[in-house]
């Protein structure tokens, strides 16, 4: 029972720290705030964003294959499957906004220019996107945990 709870505590926190970043991006991605240290700190935040991410996917699949239930049990739940197409569709949103990100500090760099404020809003877009992804999780990963919708 302690590594069930070692397991989802890891899981846990590394959707908060998922949840932290993804904040802090689209906190910092906006046109009144944008200067050249923004720019580079985006980079690192989206950095952490995925970082984070790829925790939450590492600490759920080792629930799955050491935790109570069991990996037959797991891999048997749509909910499951769902979770995971949606968590690799929030991380594929973080990963066009990194490209952004550094296309953007790939200017800076070059041109002292900063992005444009429609470009900001655009971005921004992406990783709300991936945030509101993120609460359909959250709920899907409540109603797993219940039992509710498995077989």
């Amino acid at each position: 029972m302690i590594l069930e709870s070692l397991l989802a505590y890891a899981h846990i926190m590394a959707f908060l720290m998922l949840a932290t970043f993804m904040t802090s991006e689209t906190a910092l991605c906006r046109a009144e705030w944008i200067n050249p240290a923004v720019v580079r700190r985006l980079v690192w935040v989206n950095v952490l964003s995925l970082v984070s991410g790829a925790l939450v996917l590492l600490t759920g699949l080792a629930r799955t294959y050491w935790g109570v239930k069991g990996v037959a049990w797991y891999w048997a739940q749509p909910l499951l499957h769902t979770k995971i197409t949606l968590l690799v569709a929030m991380l594929a949103l973080l990963v066009l906004a990194a490209r952004q990100y550094r296309a953007w500090r790939r200017e800076v760099d070059a041109q002292g220019s900063l992005p444009s404020p429609e470009a900001l809003r655009r971005t921004r877009k992406l990783v709300m996107w991936s945030a509101h992804l993120m609460v359909v999780v959250a709920l899907l990963a409540v109603f797993l945990a219940r039992g509710v919708g498995t077989r």
